[in-house]
């Protein structure tokens, strides 16, 4: 049987990796403080960095570094001093889009396989076998291409690891080129600065074009209600479903989005993909429970993007009153039957609580199952957001680095209620 397919997973910061290998990740992607695509995360100091090598191995799980911005001339020497940085911090894998950071890469550390990152938009197998030639080792594919591209490139370079975004935002621009946030803000997307105003909100004043060889003729109208809309922001893309398919066609890794994601969302999108493909191996695949699942963590609608000949859009992005909020996260015990908790959303004490273990496990917490106090000791009704608490609850299956939901009665609870 062809071996499932390497989940790889976004973190951000040091303790967005801890909740990453807590909830199944085989490899994570990550960056330092600047040269990355996501400048705005915390990324890691190089100190950071060979602790966070370290306690991913000590899991059994890969790191891959990213170093992917599209490098002006005033970048390159602190290009050089990255690799001399990463080279002492033994990651297993470093993340490019630039070719001459590709060169500089292979002629100073040549040991660290490179990936190329979906930045240099490999839409063929003669690009792949390009790059390949190179000395690079996998390929991100471009999120343009779909199932019957993918398969054919990856029939045609076998000698090729080929990654594919699986999940989480989609760009409008070209494998995530945008200008937008440049021209708006002066600060380039491409730098790792992106603003992301595809998804500002906005009010259509006036838009109708006539083409030149069509005079006094309207080619496009867009027309708008008085509300504010955000007409450019891509769906996000959401392919679960197909994950049998990514299997059977040897892709060897699938990647999600979301370095800047929060704790709360990448242990959840964690836990149901690395769920969905032990189920896959096990032969008792749950296409809706995970959609449900993944369905509570968007804000946009999930679509198959242009992976499908049309896409297909899988669910609507929920209402705020109809989702499962992580209301907190458990810290350390205190003593056994309590804890230390940094609450995340307001929440009533005695409102019914999921615990979020890995498994898609969600065992229900129930009024009298636990109390909320504060550190001096004074009981509470209400926890508010943003503030330590403890936590009463003698559940056996509680560890630091969990998290707590609210349940909704009328929802599908997954297993282990």
């Amino acid at each position: 049987m062809t071996p499932s397919p390497e989940l790889l997973v976004p973190v951000g910061s040091p303790d967005k990796l801890a909740t990453a290998l807590r909830y199944g990740a085989d490899a994570v992607y990550l960056g330092g403080q600047s040269l990355s695509l996501r400048a705005k995360s915390d990324g890691f100091s190089f100190p950071e960095l060979e602790n966070a090598v370290k306690e991913t191995h000590r899991h059994g799980a890969k790191v891959y570094f990213t170093l992917n911005l599209l490098a002006w001339e005033e970048h390159l020497s602190d290009v050089e001093r990255y690799l001399e940085e990463i080279d002492a911090c033994n990651v297993d894998g470093i993340i490019i889009a630039d070719p001459g950071i590709v060169a500089m890469a292979r002629k100073r550390i040549p040991h660290i396989p490179i990936h190329l990152s979906t930045q240099a938009n490999t839409s063929n197998s003669a690009s792949a076998m390009f790059w390949r030639d190179q000395g690079v080792r996998r390929v991100n594919v471009a999120r343009e291409l779909g199932a019957g591209r993918i398969r054919t490139m990856a029939q045609k370079v076998r000698d090729l690891e080929l990654e594919v975004f699986v999940h989480g935002a989609m760009c409008m621009a070209i494998s995530g080129r945008c200008l937008l946030s440049a021209h708006l803000n002066q600060r380039s997307g491409n730098l790792g600065m992106c603003t992301h105003p595809c998804r500002f909100d906005y009010k259509i004043t006036a838009v109708r074009l006539e083409e030149r060889l069509r005079p006094g003729q309207d080619m496009w109208e867009v027309c708008e209600d008085e509300q504010y809309t955000q007409i450019m922001g891509a769906q996000d893309l959401c392919l679960i479903k197909y994950l049998r398919w990514f299997r059977q066609v040897g892709i060897h890794s699938l990647k999600i989005e979301g370095r800047m994601k929060t704790p709360s969302y990448l242990a959840q999108v964690t836990d149901i993909y690395r769920t969905a493909l032990n189920d896959l191996e096990q032969g008792a695949f749950r296409p809706a429970l995970y959609l449900e699942e993944l369905q509570q963590l968007g804000t946009r609608p999930l679509s198959t993007g242009f992976f499908t000949p049309e896409r297909i859009t899988l669910c609507p992005a929920l209402p705020k009153n109809l989702k499962k909020n992580i209301v907190a996260k458990l810290i350390e015990p205190v003593r056994p039957g309590l804890w230390l908790m940094d609450v995340k959303c307001r929440f009533q004490v005695g409102d019914p609580l999921e615990i979020v273990l890995p498994g898609l496990r969600r065992p229900l917490l129930a009024s009298g199952d636990y109390g909320v106090e504060k550190e001096e000791g004074f009981h509470l009704s209400t926890a508010h957001s943003g503030l330590r608490l403890l936590l009463h609850c003698d559940h056996p299956e509680l560890e630091p680095g969990i998290f707590l939901r609210a349940h909704l009665p009328d929802a599908h609870n997954g297993q282990g209620s």
